[in-house]
């Protein structure tokens, strides 16, 4: 980070540069108490760590990666360091000389109750080019290259599922070149790196700024490059894994949300349903629609004007039967909802038609039981 700082920003941060090149303990860093770092930055009288669940990440600047996690809530601790090396106890300067062939990496301690994930590797695309094979904006080096380190089978699977959706988007022009690899020994990172936006914010704002990184993402992601975590808390989940909620879907459940069937008309059970509440999906317990938002359509199947939360409900182009048409599917439960046709009410025209067997109804009384008090105002 040295050469990009030079590269970039030599006259504003030319009376800064000393402090780069200093030989103090500070601009050093040491090994002494690592163990020490990781304590004290996930120490918490609330949470218990035995809860807490780690990923491992590369992504150029391990500054700008460690930033974008610590905000999110869930996300206990991020800690920047070296992994995937040849050597033990690596320093900066041999890291970021390309000798070691270590990456610039973050660990990541999360309570999966509150983030999922899922949704780390989201966050994740949302800060890095993937389809950089030389290193991240204007780090170069394989040092800087990006990677997913997985911990266990599972997030190697979530991680490789999560890699073929953007393949198979064709969101980026060239083939991605992030890699999904076991995770190696973690090596933190020097005192002086560690919370570097907090500590070093002016620093860490040039830094970031004129690397690169901010207009690109800003251009390769628009709106949806600050990824908003789904209000699923795993409130109706509780501890079985999707595996298990899957198997334990009706034959009619399981045909429409894994296999993108239709139940038939007037004979669902909300179609009708006139009680205020939500709807929520029937995998992951995400809020998708309002009975606020709800008409009768004459159609047979629940009918809606807008989604709840419209960041759950996810558009897709279905092209079967010999049609165009746009498919509606939850964004965390990945399950097969409806269709959104253009023949609703005025101002929108938005009719979303939604099957009765990809959805649960909690009422307005059940709202705060089932932990979802936070629409409870929708029915005041």
């Amino acid at each position: 980070m040295v050469k990009k700082l030079v590269f970039f920003l030599i006259i504003p941060l030319i009376l800064l540069g000393f402090l780069f090149f200093s030989d103090s303990p500070l601009m050093r860093g040491s090994y002494e108490g690592a163990e020490q770092v990781i304590l004290e930055k996930t120490k918490s009288s609330v949470v218990n760590l035995e809860d807490l669940e780690l990923a491992t990440f590369a992504g150029g600047c391990f500054w700008c990666i460690e930033a974008a996690y610590e905000k999110y809530e869930g996300i206990h601790s991020a800690i920047s360091g070296y992994t995937g090396g040849t050597i033990a106890n690596p320093t900066y300067s041999q890291v970021s000389g390309g000798t070691t062939k270590h990456l610039e990496s973050v660990q990541v301690y999360f309570d999966p109750k509150v983030i999922t994930y899922e949704d780390l590797l989201e966050i994740f695309w949302r800060q890095i080019d993937p389809t950089d094979a030389e290193g991240s904006f204007v780090d170069r080096g394989y040092q800087y290259t990006s990677a997913i380190f997985y911990h266990n089978e599972e997030q190697k699977s979530l991680a490789e599922e999560s890699l073929r959706k953007l393949e198979v988007s064709n969101f980026y022009d060239s083939p991605i070149a992030t890699q999904i690899i076991p995770a190696k020994e973690f090596y933190v990172a020097e005192d002086y790196h560690q919370d570097f936006h907090e500590t070093s914010g002016v620093r860490y704002t040039l830094y970031r700024a004129a690397s690169g990184r901010d207009r690109y993402l800003k251009e390769q992601w628009g709106d949806d490059k600050d990824y908003v975590v789904s209000k699923l808390k795993l409130k109706l989940i509780g501890e079985k894994t999707r595996e298990e909620i899957i198997e334990s879907l009706t034959p009619l459940q399981y045909k429409v949300t894994q296999e993108d069937g239709t139940e038939r008309a007037y004979k669902n059970e909300y179609w009708d349903n006139k009680e205020e509440g939500i709807y929520v999906d029937l995998i992951s317990g995400e809020a998708l629609f309002s009975s606020t938002d709800k008409y009768v359509s004459g159609t047979g199947w629940p009918s809606f004007t807008k989604p709840l939360e419209p960041v759950n409900v996810v558009e897709k182009i279905d092209k079967s039967f010999f049609m165009t048409r746009i498919e509606l599917r939850s964004k965390d439960g990945d399950a097969h909802l409806g269709h959104l046709f253009d023949d609703g009410p005025l101002p929108s025209g938005d009719r979303y038609c939604i099957n009765s067997a990809a959805m649960n109804f909690i009422s307005k009384e059940e709202l705060v039981e089932k932990g979802y008090e936070e629409y409870l105002e929708l029915f005041e």
